[in-house]
């Protein structure tokens, strides 16, 4: 298993090297979807200040109650100048749970639609079974793409 999403990984983004910054409050899957994803490699999980071509933020999708604290930390650190011309996906993770808020909510909650400077996606995940992370890293693979088809 770890193999093929390894390659099914490696397809998607090849050899060339890009980074990444995942991110998120605590409990929101972060380590989970990094183990389900299970690339084969040491993955660093610690932030760096070096320049990312893309963020993953994860939201506890059935965590109302924390949903502010979570868009206050995004805007937060989308006003930091090493993550200017970032390509944004945020994991709406734990789908599965009762109650999960749908993508649109996740958008309107983090007012991701203020973003206007931002390409951002919203998708819908479940670290546990792996639904969406693949969607997830296919748009952002082609995002990036398409960002250094333009520079």
């Amino acid at each position: 298993m770890g193999s093929s999403i390894s390659r099914l990984l490696s397809g998607l983004f090849g050899k060339k090297e890009i980074r990444i910054l995942m991110t998120g409050l605590d409990a929101a899957g972060k380590t989970t979807i990094l183990c389900k994803l299970k690339l084969g490699e040491i993955v660093n999980t610690i932030p760096t200040d070096s320049e990312n071509q893309g963020i993953i933020f994860v939201v506890d999708s059935s965590d109302r109650e924390r949903v502010s604290e979570a868009r206050e930390e995004l805007q937060r650190m989308l006003k930091e100048d090493t993550l200017r011309d970032t390509l944004l996906l945020v994991f709406a993770n734990k789908q599965d749970l009762p109650n999960a808020m749908t993508t649109a909510e996740i958008a309107d909650k983090l007012d991701l639609h203020g973003l206007r400077q931002w390409s951002w996606h919203v998708q819908a995940a479940c670290a546990i079974s792996g639904h969406g992370l693949y969607e997830g890293l296919q748009w952002l693979d082609a995002s990036i793409r398409l960002e250094s088809r333009k520079n």
